[in-house]
């Protein structure tokens, strides 16, 4: 197969250039697959289809077709095109990864961006025509037309549907800025600024700009924080006044909307009563007409009958005429003596109906006359309501009553102890709040409100006990004692009156701008805390007081450093004879040349022993400090119990471990004592600065030549209770303190 390949004469095609990636591109398989440009792909088939059945099976220059096969299977496995499953589904789209073919190794596939993003390494004009072709990117038009040819005549198909894009390597990345140009505010490279347009401008190191902007950022944010809780405070008071508003306003309409409603339930029972009245006086006239109508009806008839009956008489004779004219004359006496009432009863004119409004009018009245409200009711003090000097009291209206002002009163609560009452404070106010300010931290104070208006003033309310926030605590620094995992803090409270709890906040950073609170012990009963740290690293704490008011701000902070043990000397245990430095790290004792009077003795002070204990954490692990003396000092360093008894000498008894040095010239004696006991060890160098190594977890005390790096002894004790550094000056001289360093690599295999 070779020999065939070798055989055959090449195909006009030039190497691909180093660094040059491939990527096949199936345009042409199914217009399912990929839908765009339908006419072109419509196209390209005919053109396909024409050419594999009008194309002479000779056209490749007379070879045989077996030599296109071992060439184009070659050319298949060189550029994968060899398996149309693998590859069919792969495009060139801006969202598909691609493929790269690189020199080195030959054939591996990697992850490319999308086409977009690659320029196009040939000239325009050959481009130009690659492009048109469906195949640009690699060789000439020639060259490509050969390849497509040879694959197609061996498939017995059209091969454009692998086309391979030649994409080059991306240029290096251009060179990072490494200063910043002050006056254009932009990152430029330091070759820029000395001769581009940046020369002559004043320049900076970029990370000194980049801090520089970090502390804007911070302090804007600063300030920015500080005003947003401006802000929400001020949008809370206008949101208070709001409700208050509405409340009052809303009283003020359920009130007038009652009193309407009253007087018109007034009004419509007048009207229901006059009408009532008026039809009653009707009825009564009407039946008095109309009896009287009646009565005058009877009359008229009566006489109409006497008229024709005279008038019938008129006709009779004489005799009958007499007859009847004496009966007649008798009957016209009597009705003529009957008095007929001619007077109207009732008159038809209207009587003045007048309409009494007196009632209606005091109803009207009464709009305007507001009553004098009931009492406030003052609402229990709510959690993080005061400050030190501030506290913020609320109270309640339950009725509907309009109110235009409100009394507020206090006084500091009194005491059991017999005095002068404290004075009494008042101020008015409208809403139904008031911040009062000017108190005394940590205080209880009474207060009791009344509500006024036109009318008056309403009673007292209930008294109301509020508190303002403690005081902040002040931290001792000179009792602090810390080690490598955890810190033990001692404060004052700072209040005359007990706080309910503290609060001890750390921040690990160097300032505390730098960043927030990385940890709150809350709840601390007592004035002091043992918190546990991270190792080698830097604290700044921080301790607030709370009450029922609210926490305290916060007082001066302090810094911890947790790299290896911090104490001081405890002054409470010193020997009169001894002086402790200000910083407590430092032992003298002097020249006593007249005796001088010495204080009492007491149970925590060394009284023959001239020594000093130290307050070393109380906590288990591995402690290391180190003591500077004088080699001709006679001195005694160690540990001992906090009960070890003060009228005996270090190292004579079971409660400590020491190591003495007595100097006799020109001899040193050192001795490791316990229990007045001593190994036979004999130190040929004198150590100037001695490190001690406590371990609890191996209950090991150790002793070392820091300047030489030697070991000079190891006590084995039994450290059922924690134990103290103890430090003693046979004579006068003083030693010295180092602590609150790393343990060195030769205190670290003991």
């Amino acid at each position: 197969m070779e020999e065939e390949a070798r055989g055959a004469p090449e195909l006009n095609r030039s190497p691909a250039p180093r660094d040059f990636h491939f990527y096949p591109m199936d345009l042409y398989d199914s217009e399912d697959r990929l839908p765009i440009f339908p006419e072109e792909s419509r196209r390209r088939r005919r053109e396909v289809q024409a050419e594999t059945t009008s194309a002479p099976r000779g056209a490749a220059k007379g070879k045989p077709q077996s030599h296109f096969e071992g060439e184009v299977d070659e050319l298949g496995h060189l550029y994968g095109l060899e398996d149309d499953h693998e590859l069919g589904y792969e495009f060139v789209d801006e969202n598909r990864p691609r493929i790269e073919v690189s020199e080195s190794p030959p054939y591996v596939m990697e992850s490319r961006e999308p086409a977009r993003e690659q320029r196009d390494w040939r000239l325009p004009g050959e481009a130009a025509e690659a492009e048109a072709l469906g195949f640009g990117g690699w060789g000439s038009e020639g060259q490509c037309q050969d390849l497509r040819e040879a694959y197609r005549y061996t498939h017995g198909r059209a091969s454009e549907e692998y086309e391979c894009y030649v994409i080059p390597e991306e240029e290096d990345e251009e060179e990072a800025a490494d200063v910043f140009c002050v006056t254009c505010r932009t990152p430029v490279r330091a070759l820029e600024e000395a001769f581009d347009e940046h020369k002559g401008h004043e320049v900076t190191p970029l990370s000194k700009a980049l801090e520089n902007a970090k502390d804007e950022i911070h302090k804007n944010m600063y300030r920015l924080e500080k005003q947003i809780i401006e802000m929400e405070n001020f949008a809370s008071h206008l949101e208070e006044v709001f409700i208050t508003v509405e409340e009052n306003f809303g009283r003020q309409e359920q009130n007038f909307e009652s009193h309407y409603n009253e007087i018109l339930e007034t009004l419509a029972q007048k009207y229901e009563e006059k009408i009532q009245a008026l039809g009653n006086k009707k009825k009564e006239k009407l039946e008095a007409l109309y009896g009287q109508l009646v009565s005058c009806g009877e009359n008229l008839d009566t006489c109409k009958e006497l008229m024709e009956t005279i008038e019938e008489m008129c006709h009779e004779e004489k005799v009958d005429f007499i007859k009847d004219a004496v009966a007649m004359a008798d009957r016209l006496r009597k009705f003529l003596e009957t008095k007929t009432d001619v007077e109207i009863s009732a008159q038809p004119a209207l009587e003045d109906q007048s309409l009494d409004f007196s009632d209606v009018e005091q109803l009207l009245d009464s709009i305007n006359t507001i009553p004098a409200p009931s009492a406030p009711v003052i609402n229990p003090q709510a959690p993080n309501s005061a400050t030190g000097s501030s506290v913020r009291v609320c109270w309640s209206l339950y009725s509907d009553d309009t109110v235009e002002s409100y009394q507020l009163s206090y006084r500091p609560v009194r005491d059991s102890s017999p005095g002068k009452d404290p004075a009494e404070f008042t101020m008015t106010v409208k809403e139904t709040y008031c911040v009062v300010i000017n108190l005394v931290p940590n205080t209880q104070y009474e207060f009791w409100v009344t509500a006024q208006n036109r009318a008056g003033v309403s009673p007292t309310s209930e008294c109301a006990v509020y508190m303002t926030a403690p005081s902040p605590p002040i931290i001792k620094s000179k009792e602090i004692r810390s080690c490598e995992d955890a810190v033990l803090i001692c404060w004052e409270s700072g209040n005359l009156n007990p706080v309910d709890s503290y609060t001890v906040e750390l921040i690990q950073a160097e300032t505390p701008e730098a960043s927030g609170v990385t940890e709150s012990v809350v709840g601390i009963p007592s004035c002091e805390a043992l918190v546990q740290l991270q190792p080698r690293q830097t604290y700044t704490i921080y301790v607030r007081a709370l009450n029922v008011g609210g926490p305290s701000t916060r007082g001066e902070p302090t810094t911890v450093h947790t790299t290896g043990s911090y104490f001081r000397l405890n002054q409470h245990t010193c020997h009169p004879w001894l002086t402790i430095s200000e910083d407590g790290l430092t032992a003298v004792r002097g020249e006593r040349k007249t005796p001088a009077r010495e204080p009492p003795p007491r149970n925590t002070r060394f009284s023959r022993c001239v020594a000093v204990m130290g307050n070393l954490i109380p906590v288990r692990g591995r402690h290391y400090w180190e003591v500077e003396v004088d080699e001709h000092l006679d001195y005694t360093v160690g540990v001992a119990f906090a009960e070890v008894p003060k009228q005996e000498d270090l190292g004579t008894n079971g409660l400590s471990w020491c190591m003495r040095h007595t100097w006799v010239s020109p001899r040193h004696k050192y001795e490791f004592l316990h229990n007045k006991m001593t190994p036979d060890i004999r130190i040929t160098v004198s150590p100037r600065k001695i490190g001690i190594l406590l371990d609890y977890e191996n209950s090991k005390l150790s002793f070392f030549n820091v300047d030489i790096s030697q070991h000079l002894y190891t006590f084995s004790c039994q450290l059922h209770r924690f134990v103290h550094p103890c430090f003693s000056l046979e004579k006068p001289g003083c030693l010295k303190i180092h602590n609150g360093i790393s343990m060195p690599k030769h205190a670290t295999f003991y």
